[in-house]
Formats: C-alpha cells, structure tokens, sequence
C-alpha cells in the first residue's frame, strides 16, 4: 500500500472511531465491528480497490453523521413540540 493510502486509511479508521462513541448499540458494538471490517481488508494491495474502500468508508462516515443529525432533531422536536 502507498504511504498516501495509508495515511488516508490510518485518518478514515481514526474518524470512524471518534464517530462511533455515540452510536445508538454502544461504542464496544461499534469498535468491534469496525475493526472487523478493517481486519477483514488487510490484506488488499490494489490501490483502486484501496480507493474504493475508502469510499465505501466516507460514505459510512456522512451516514452516521446524518443518524446523529436525525436523533438531535427528533429530541429537540420531543421537547419544543407536543405530540397532539
């Protein structure tokens, strides 16, 4: 793997980890499974498939920050609005 790519994978595992403190299944759930998913692709060593992960990795990161967004609007909509 290029020292580029690592990098880039070493800063998307770093994220991933720092998102999944809040993840509704509890931080363990999260660290487990993400390391599993990162394990499970050690071994690759082409840079297009390596590039294609990362991909795969970003678009899990704007999913869980959009699960985050969408559970602080429903409790800020709980407080602020009746459920008439």
């Amino acid at each position: 793997m290029a020292n580029s790519l690592r990098g880039e994978v070493l800063n998307l595992y770093k994220n991933l980890l720092y998102l999944g403190r809040e993840y509704p299944k509890g931080a363990d759930y999260f660290r487990s499974r993400l390391k599993a998913a990162f394990l499970k692709n050690k071994d690759v060593q082409d840079p297009e498939k390596i590039k294609q992960l990362i991909a795969r990795g970003e678009f899990v990161i704007k999913e869980l920050e959009a699960l985050y967004f969408l559970r602080k609007y429903r409790a800020l909509k709980q407080r602020y609005y009746s459920d008439d």
